[in-house]
């Protein structure tokens, strides 16, 4: 099996640089091409270059559950993972801090798979342990109430009966206010995470795959002989990072033309 997993996108303009980057790759995925990490050129596929597609959080900058208006900044995106799932790629989306209540829209009108919370795969013998990851710190208790809230059935409610421009007033508010909150300038949740992923992995679980942190990071740990892995998938926000997924390997890489990059320590 092969798949691709990215993460924090966090999406807001079409005409973002880093908006179009990310269409080019996915339609690289959809055209049989994906880059090699030995060598610049790309390898060719008959048909999609992966069979999965994981979208672990805040692709979007912030979501509204209203699936009779996408907001139009949103659409080229969605048109590019459509094509992908008719080509025979299947999309997954796990619910991030700023995307949130992603099942009205893309699993029910879409058909795609999401994950609202921690989700358990069975890929290829190996069992793995995904999601976001926002909510591995559980000391950050306030952080968790804000949580909570933006998730409640009072504010699903609410933000549907809102004017537009009000709505993304509070979308404008709450994802500053998410990302001060989750400010990880000097990578202290990566470590949590690598503490969390290391007592994880101690149990039945071969891999453990998170976005949230912005930091790109893989580490492999030996438990009673038997190797085990943490993935941390950076963002496509300043490294443009990806896991690419096959047979059983996980390579950590980033969407360069003519070099990639080593996150493995």
């Amino acid at each position: 099996m092969k798949a691709v997993f990215l993460s924090d996108a966090h999406l807001k303009c079409s005409d973002d640089e880093r908006y179009k980057r990310l269409e080019r790759f996915l339609d690289d995925i959809h055209l049989g091409r994906i880059r090699q990490p030995d060598e610049s050129a790309m390898r060719e596929h008959q048909g999609p270059a992966i069979d999965h597609l994981f979208i672990l959080g805040d692709f979007f900058d912030f979501w509204f559950c209203d699936k009779d208006h996408i907001h139009p900044e949103f659409r080229p995106m969605i048109d590019k993972l459509v094509s992908l799932q008719k080509s025979g790629v299947r999309v997954h989306l796990a619910e991030g801090n700023h995307d949130f209540f992603l099942a009205e829209y893309f699993r029910d009108v879409l058909g795609m798979t999401v994950y609202e919370e921690w989700a358990t795969l069975e890929i290829d013998g190996l069992r793995l342990l995904i999601a976001h990851g926002d909510t591995v710190d559980q000391s950050d208790w306030f952080y968790l109430w804000f949580r909570r809230v933006l998730r409640s059935d009072l504010f699903y409610k609410a933000q549907r009966l809102l004017p537009s421009r009000v709505r993304w007033a509070i979308a404008n508010f709450t994802s500053r206010a998410s990302k001060e909150m989750n400010n990880d300038r000097n990578g202290a949740l990566l470590n949590k995470m690598i503490a969390f992923a290391s007592e994880k992995l101690k149990g039945d679980y071969d891999a453990i795959i998170l976005g949230h942190c912005h930091h790109p990071a893989l580490r492999e740990f030996n438990v009673e002989g038997r190797k085990k892995t943490f993935i941390a998938l950076g963002d496509w926000t300043r490294h443009y990072s990806y896991l690419y997924y096959e047979d059983g390997t996980f390579d950590l890489r980033c969407d360069e033309s003519k070099a990639f990059c080593a996150f493995r320590k």
